[in-house]
This record gives C-alpha cells, structure tokens and sequence, in this order.
C-alpha cells in the first residue's frame, strides 16, 4: 500500500501545537509544519533532535581566533615590525594588548559568516532556489502540518478536523 499524504491548514499556533502532540500520541508520521514564525514548544512536539549549529559556531571562532593570532604575529612581529608609539615590536606576547580587539573582531567574523554559510549548506538555501512552501499562505498567518499515513485517509481526515484543522487536502 503507498503512503498518502495529508496537508492539514490551521489558523491559530495554540491549536496547531495542540493537535501536533495528539498526532504524535496517536502515531501519525508528521513529515514537515510550516509556520510563519517561530512556535514555542513545536520542535520538542514533532520529535527534532537539538540543533549542533552552537558547537559549530564555537569551532568557527576559535578557526577566527587562531587565524588572527597567526595573521597579527606574522605581520606585525615576523614581516614588517614597526615601532609604532615607542611600543615594542620583536614579540607576540609583549604586543598582545594592542592585539586583543583585533582578535576579539575576528573571531566573531568568522564565527558568524561561516556559521550563516554552514547553515545554508545544511537548510540546502541555494541563491535562486525555488520555494518549497506548498501554501502561501503559511508565510502569512496560516499554518501547515503534513502528515503522511498509509491508513484510512478518512480517519485521518475526521482526527485533524477535531483538532482544528480549518481546511484539509490530499497532498497530489
């Protein structure tokens, strides 16, 4: 038997929260939600696993800090020492003071453009990639749950319009 799936459109984040936890609890396979924004709670609702982007932002900035370190010490120490305002340029360490916003702004570039770029990669958000949002509308005030079932469509159906769904279709 092939799968089927069912598009279920709510109007209001409260109900859609709701009627997600009644479909996990009655074992329906929910393949995807669009909202227009960010629902509390939603994610621990539909089974997502934490995110890692956190441990890959930390990564990216100490990539940031060591590059800086490496770029302020060959630059200012090995290549081209300069005795600018009487401060000493023949070591890292005694020029370190100076060194700290520097450090400080490349570790935070690189934490965030890789992190804006690892997370494109990863959400596959190609520059002039064509939308797959099925409805509109959930990019305004509606809200979209897909769930596939190899059941009784019709059950289905009747179970998503007790938990508010306002309209429902047969995904073709």
């Amino acid at each position: 038997m092939s799968s089927k799936t069912v598009q279920a459109i709510f109007d209001d984040d409260d109900v859609l929260l709701k009627a997600v936890k009644e479909l996990k609890a009655a074992n329906y396979d929910i393949e995807e939600v669009f909202t227009p924004f960010p629902v509390h709670g939603l994610e621990k609702a539909v089974g997502l696993k934490n995110t890692r982007i956190a441990i890959t932002s930390f990564i990216y900035g100490v990539i940031g800090l060591l590059f800086a370190i490496w770029m302020m010490n060959y630059m200012m120490v090995v290549d081209w020492p300069q005795n600018i305002g009487g401060k000493p340029s023949f070591s890292f360490r005694e020029n370190m003071p100076a060194f700290v916003p520097i450090m400080f702004e490349l570790t935070v570039f690189f934490a965030a453009h890789l992190m804006v770029i690892t997370f494109y990669m990863r959400s596959k958000l190609w520059p002039f990639k064509k939308a797959e949002n099925p409805d509109v509308r959930t990019t305004d005030d509606h809200f979209m749950v897909e769930v596939s079932t190899e059941d009784n469509v019709e059950k289905l159906e009747e179970f998503l319009k007790n938990n508010g769904a306002k309209e429902i279709k047969l995904k073709a």
